[in-house]
């Protein structure tokens, strides 16, 4: 078999290595659907009779763009938490003895998330689309191609900030640091206008808010109450996803090489 023939055997055998840990892990399945589920039917419509009649948009449609990008992001980024458990295992020793580079085992890693996020993702589609929050399809594609890119940067980002984590446990604790402000700073629920000037630098910061930006920007294109949903333009929302994920993604396979090597 030659190089590239390894490197994409070895890559999709790490995809399908998570998918089935999902399939067998039916209680995280069914609370990563249950909990974005809950929060697009029971925030929206708590929101609708605030923010809807304050803005004339649909407040659920709201809470869908934002959860399903803010779902994609942080499903892909938690199931970098594995690398801390496949370490702890010495799996990821096991690994490094294939012919394959590192970058493509990682690649590899992040893919399979990808795949399981974008099955997360589906579901939210289908749900929502039964409340009756409706798209068209060349808008649904439009939102599958957005929808790829919050995965690659839920993958990249979780890479980078887990890559030197030594276990599970405290895996699991920075990932809850620097993703519950994410959700607050981000706008996921709600668009973020007028925050304090120190508030509004933090939150440009936050990865997940150009994510968010770019989905809502695709679904409420040419529909009433864009300007008072979309912060940003879509052009600087695909700039700064695409930079960040690339320089995440460089810095995580950096890290976690440099972890395994001085282990």
């Amino acid at each position: 078999m030659n190089r590239l023939g390894r490197e994409s055997t070895a890559l999709l055998a790490i995809a399908q290595r998570d998918l089935v840990k999902l399939v067998r892990d039916r209680p995280r399945l069914a609370v990563n659907l249950a909990f974005p589920i809950l929060l697009i039917i029971g925030l929206g419509n708590v929101l609708q009779s605030s923010v809807g009649r304050v803005t004339g948009v649909d407040a659920v449609a709201l809470a869908f763009t934002g959860v399903l990008a803010a779902t994609l992001f942080q499903s892909t980024a938690a199931g970098m938490i594995s690398i801390a458990q496949d370490r702890e295992n010495d799996f990821t020793a096991e690994l490094f003895v294939a012919p394959v580079t590192r970058f493509t085992l990682l690649a590899g890693k992040i893919l399979g998330e990808s795949l399981v996020a974008v099955f997360q993702g589906t579901c939210v589609l289908l749900v929502a689309a039964l409340i009756g929050v409706r798209a068209s399809p060349g808008r649904l594609g439009l939102m599958a191609l957005v929808g790829l890119l919050c995965c690659l940067l839920g993958g990249a980002f979780g890479l980078a900030v887990l890559a030197a984590t030594p276990n599970q446990r405290t895996a699991m604790d920075i990932f809850q640091f620097f993703i519950i402000p994410q959700y607050v700073l981000a706008g996921v629920l709600v668009p973020l206008h007028g925050l304090p000037r120190y508030l509004d630098v933090i939150a440009w910061a936050m990865p997940l808010r150009y994510a968010v930006g770019l989905m809502r920007s695709v679904f409420f294109a040419g529909r009433p109450g864009y300007r008072e949903v979309v912060v940003a333009s879509p052009a600087l929302d695909v700039t700064v996803l695409i930079g960040l994920t690339v320089v995440l993604l460089g810095v995580g396979v950096a890290v976690f090489d440099y972890r395994e090597r001085h282990r």
